[in-house]
């Protein structure tokens, strides 16, 4: 592919000069470049939503969301990974980053790995993917081999398969069932994807895991009621979360909070109940874990 022909690889007219410009010119101009972006993703919403749809029926059979990229667009599926288990109390397996040249690729270059569609075959393989789990394939020029390579596999195992790219009629959507293309226009230094491209990769995948997660019930209101308090500061976090769920006291929330083990969403629905640890677990259970169901049933 001519790689001059996609929008990531042009030059941005307006920064022509770059180089010469005081810092406060360059600042006003990546600023200015950056607000184009949720302009951009505005327009892929009804896509970003059916692959939201299709990760919450994946997780709804226990299946898992698994993002793969090389680069900045593997780091950042591996970073949306990893967040989302302090943010929603989920295991390290549910929610997967697979990077082009494994852990060691994080900090460095791996020379070859991004070209290889073998590599990519592999990586899923040793997660002996199934077909209840969504694989999303990220890619700013939207060619990388190790995405495809990957997503062809996905395939021939029944998994449900979404891409990411940051050109239109990019090659990766011609190997996913879902196709989210967001065109940001070109970077302020040229062929520099961690910026704009970056910046966009990197709100979708706030929307996929965010909202996925909202709708398997690991949110009440807008507050994170399946949190991790591994800290201190998650902890007191933890009782402020409870206080403003149930409208209860400081005092209220600490001792439901030790009560129920410290788990927040548990020490909700006591409150909210006026139940006991074990019928208050029973409710969530019923109710799959929507607070909102538990507390009227």
């Amino acid at each position: 592919m001519d790689l001059g022909k996609l929008t990531t690889e042009t030059r941005n007219p307006n920064t022509m000069r770059l180089d010469e410009m005081s810092v406060q010119e360059m600042l006003r101009q990546m600023n200015e470049e950056d607000a184009k972006v949720p302009a951009a993703i505005k327009e892929a919403l009804p896509e970003i939503e059916e692959a939201v749809k299709t990760i919450i029926d994946s997780f709804n059979q226990g299946g898992r969301l698994i993002y793969m990229g090389a680069g900045t667009s593997g780091r950042l599926g591996v970073l949306d990974a990893a967040e989302c288990v302090p943010t929603f109390g989920v295991s390290p397996e549910m929610v997967v980053g697979l990077i082009a040249g494994g852990e060691r690729a994080m900090t460095q270059a791996v020379e070859g790995a991004e070209d290889s569609v073998a590599l990519g075959k592999e990586d899923l393989e040793n997660l002996t993917l199934s077909n209840k789990d969504t694989v999303v394939g990220i890619a700013a020029s939207g060619r990388t081999p190790y995405v495809i390579g990957g997503l062809e596999y996905a395939k021939t195992v029944g998994a449900k398969t979404v891409t990411i790219a940051c050109n239109k009629n990019s090659e990766i959507s011609k190997y996913s069932e879902i196709q989210i293309e967001v065109d940001a226009g070109p970077e302020v230094l040229t062929g520099s994807t961690r910026l704009k491209a970056g910046t966009a990769q990197k709100l979708i995948l706030n929307m996929l895991s965010t909202c996925s997660m909202i709708g398997i019930g690991k949110v009440y209101q807008n507050l994170m009621v399946d949190v991790q308090p591994t800290n201190e500061k998650l902890e007191e976090r933890s009782k402020r979360i409870i206080m403003q769920a149930t409208e209860c006291s400081y005092e209220e929330a600490a001792a439901a909070f030790q009560e129920s083990g410290k788990q927040v969403k548990l020490a909700i629905v006591m409150l909210l109940t006026d139940s006991d640890r074990e019928e208050a677990a029973n409710k969530l259970t019923r109710s799959k874990g929507f607070i909102h169901q538990a507390a009227t049933e």
